[in-house]
């Protein structure tokens, strides 16, 4: 078995090498040539994997790291009958950790509290429903809207998008991006879309960049229809905008799913696909590693403050948004290039679900809304 995979794939010497042959290559040095004598490609997001780039190779297993797949040209994979799995929901818990750092953020610079405000989510997948948990625990009421599975399910709390728009104080999406069927959403979110939102709206989106217009964006936040406005992902990316990033609050090059575990979990969910196509037994388990031990102290604070300071101390967003935006820069070529040194050398991060909390004080609910946040009791008080 000749696997080749990206480097970028946390751990893929360790764990593939127990299935055969492994080369490590750059993510974006995978070519056809590169492939030539491959059985098995395991990439992340930055290799795009076409019917031009797998024809005449041997590849007949391709498996991404990575819960998105709009890089794969599934549909060609399939006519060639090779066999492709993307690793659903190995980062829903980070996009959802970044989610609830960028709103205390947003509500600390606001000076007002997040409890009682309502929020739209707009995809309630794997994501927008770890999302959708981790508001409720803040004390925000939540609107729902997920078209396709509201035709499937007929779920009463998956509410229609006028509704959610319309009523919504912050709204984030969870999308994937798509180009066909009746719930299309590449460039769905446009003028008329943000213009059924409240005026002063939030606007936060870390699904695909091109399921928002970005030109219409930047109308709405110049006008005041969005009034805040969080970025993880862009259209053309990492050749992004330089107009759009300087009217952002809090923006990040394509990070939100980029903790330590969700990456770790990503490599063994293909790993364990890869296994079952073989029919072997897996000779590899991702190692574990606890997070930090983080002591909050309540006594005479408000849960919510004392939420935001254990949420900040967790995971600093605002140290990811200040390393893409300085030094400023309107070229977009140097833009690019540090989106793209971010992303490659981007620091261990860790999910909430890997940090364990010591609490002192605070009142009987806080304990729920720290649990809620899947942070672990670290035992004993602070």
């Amino acid at each position: 078995m000749r696997i080749v995979c990206a480097e970028s794939v946390l751990a893929c010497d360790e764990a593939f090498a127990t299935l055969g042959e492994t080369t490590v290559l750059p993510d974006r040095a995978i070519d056809r040539a590169a492939l030539r004598s491959a059985d098995a490609l395991v990439i992340r997001s930055k290799t795009p994997v076409t019917a031009a780039r797998i024809e005449g190779t041997p590849v007949r297993y391709v498996g991404t790291a990575t819960a998105g797949f709009d890089h794969i040209d599934t549909a060609a994979l399939e006519a060639a009958g090779i066999r492709w799995y993307a690793a659903a929901g190995c980062n829903a818990e980070s996009v959802a950790d970044y989610i609830t750092a960028a709103l205390f953020t947003l509500a600390r610079r606001d000076g007002r509290p997040l409890r009682g405000r309502r929020i739209g989510v707009i995809g309630v997948g794997q994501v927008g429903s770890r999302v959708a948990r981790n508001a409720r625990a803040l004390g925000l009421e939540v609107l729902l809207n997920d078209p396709p599975r509201r035709l499937a399910e007929g779920a009463p709390e998956l509410l229609d998008l006028e509704t959610v728009l319309a009523q919504s104080e912050i709204v984030t999406l969870h999308t994937p991006l798509t180009d066909s069927g009746p719930f299309a959403t590449r460039g769905m979110v446009g003028a008329g879309w943000l213009a059924a939102l409240p005026r002063g709206a939030w606007f936060l989106n870390a699904s695909r960049g091109e399921v928002v217009g970005e030109a219409a964006l930047r109308e709405a936040r110049d006008a005041g229809q969005v009034r805040r406005l969080v970025l993880d992902v862009w259209d053309g990316e990492p050749a992004i905008d330089p107009g759009l990033l300087a009217r952002t609050d809090l923006a990040t090059p394509h990070i939100a799913g980029y903790a330590h575990d969700g990456k770790l979990r990503g490599t063994a969910m293909v790993y364990a696909d890869l296994c079952r196509a073989l029919g072997r037994t897996p000779a590899w388990r991702p190692p574990a590693a606890d997070g930090p031990l983080l002591a909050v102290d309540a006594r005479g604070r408000s849960d919510e403050d004392a939420l935001a300071e254990l949420v900040g101390r967790a995971y600093d967003i605002e140290a990811d948004d200040a390393a893409l935006r300085r030094p400023a820069t309107e070229d977009r070529a140097a833009l690019a290039a540090r989106f793209e040194r971010l992303r490659r050398g981007y620091p261990e991060r860790r999910e909430f679900s890997a940090c364990r909390v010591r609490l002192r004080g605070g009142s009987p609910a806080l304990p729920a809304a720290i649990q809620a946040l899947q942070f672990v009791a670290g035992g004993g008080a602070a």
